[in-house]
């Protein structure tokens, strides 16, 4: 075939290989636990070949080089990740999926405006060969802006979230982990790729500060919504839209002296939200298996008879709220140290902020699950151990990854732009 700039390119460097093992590690443990999960029939049947084409599509979000077949490789992972969503039962799970699949297919079209546009100007779409040739104009900005609002309703950014909480709390628990950890991932990468890489040298200063104000909201806005929730899958779900402000949080900090720390803790956020976001999904999934039900008020006794589901989810937790020694932690404290070295203020507070406002929703969730009953305690139905056990190793991943760090950080620096190439110069 031809090669670049006019075939198809493949391109890899520590950023993509972070996200690749991210798929392979994550999405090994949810297909362990589905293989448990789901019962012999029409969803196990389907199951298979929705996540096999998901896996590929995240695959090839994560190697294409070129900004067209990232468009393929996002239409791919939008079409398996809404037949996950229609996988749940009733109404609810239908309507969330039909939600979702306009919300895809609508930021595609946004995202594909851009690349015809980017074509138009520079005649190529290589993303090698565009970071040569972009350059400051009104064409350029426009697609930029485009390129980026299309990304954001895949990665559900505040305020093109609505799909993402009702597709999360009706899909099965193993299609929410995947949605939550990989999916919306996926998109926010390319956004970290396009912008830091592709666009380096045609982002404005005020497009980077609307991206980190929309970061902001999210994170207030989610984690409050997080807080209403009556039942565990909508606080898990909403708590996705607010902890996945942070890793735009990069943007404003670039250009200055913290750059560096705040992209490798925005990309870094990735691999940590992942493992925790997928471990609070199926421990989430356990509750309900077990006890018919996921009500927040009705979790009395739960945690004594559920230990490993509710261990499991604590230590996730602690990654959500950012606490040592989890790999939130180291996230969100180079974050904290790019905002302090930037002397963004405002983002300091907030970065801390949002982890109190995450103790808030979790805590409150442990607290209830560990709280002895008022009459007998509740009906508890069997849970596989494997289920348990998938829920337990994804948890300990997301806090191990805050013991291990200074290998991913190593990697992210092999072939990474600029800002990432150097951290090693400035590593914790």
């Amino acid at each position: 075939g031809w090669g670049a700039p006019l075939g198809i390119d493949l391109y890899a460097d520590g950023l993509s290989a972070v996200v690749v093992a991210m798929v392979a590690g994550v999405g090994a443990g949810v297909a362990v636990h589905a293989w448990r999960y789901f019962p012999p029939g029409h969803e196990r049947d389907f199951f298979w070949p929705l996540w096999l084409t998901l896996a590929c599509g995240l695959g090839a979000v994560a190697v294409v080089g070129d900004v067209f077949n990232l468009y393929v490789a996002f239409e791919v992972t939008s079409i398996a990740a809404v037949g996950l969503v229609a996988l749940g039962h009733g109404a609810v799970a239908r309507v969330a999926a039909e939600r979702y699949v306009l919300v895809a297919l609508g930021g595609s079209l946004v995202y594909l405006l851009a690349v015809a546009l980017l074509y138009a100007e520079y005649g190529v779409l290589d993303m090698a060969e565009l970071a040569a040739r972009v350059r400051p104009s009104p064409t350029t900005g426009l697609a930029l802006a485009l390129a980026m609002a299309g990304l954001s309703a895949k990665a559900a950014l505040l305020p093109l979230h609505g799909w993402l909480p009702p597709a999360h709390a009706s899909a099965p628990a193993p299609a929410s982990a995947l949605l939550s950890a990989l999916v919306v991932k996926a998109a926010i990468y390319a956004q970290l790729r396009l912008g830091f890489t592709v666009f380096a040298g045609a982002r404005t200063p005020a497009l980077d500060a609307a991206l980190g104000a929309l970061g902001v909201g999210a994170i207030v806005w989610g984690s409050l919504l997080a807080l209403r929730q009556r039942r565990l899958k909508g606080v898990v779900a909403y708590s996705t839209v607010g902890q996945l402000g942070y890793p735009f949080l990069a943007f404003p900090m670039a250009g200055t002296a913290g750059a560096s720390a705040a992209l490798a803790g925005a990309v870094y956020f990735l691999l940590a939200h992942a493992c925790a976001k997928a471990a609070l999904f199926l421990a989430a999934g356990n509750v309900q298996r077990a006890l018919g039900h996921d009500r927040v008020e009705e979790l009395r006794g739960a945690g004594a008879a559920l230990p490993m589901t509710f261990l499991a989810f604590a230590l996730a937790s602690l990654s959500l709220m950012g606490l040592p020694p989890s790999g939130g932690f180291v996230a969100k404290w180079l974050l904290l140290r790019g905002a302090l070295e930037a002397e963004a203020w405002a983002l300091a507070v907030v970065i801390v902020g949002g982890g109190l406002l995450a103790a808030g929703y979790l805590l409150r969730v442990l607290a209830l699950a560990m709280a002895v009953p008022s009459g007998p305690p509740p009906t508890v139905a069997r849970v596989p151990r494997t289920l348990e056990a998938v829920a337990l190793a994804l948890a300990l991943a997301a806090v191990a990854l805050g013991l291990v760090s200074s290998a991913p950080l190593a990697l992210l620096e092999v072939g990474a732009p600029e800002p990432l190439g150097t951290l090693g110069r400035r590593r914790p």
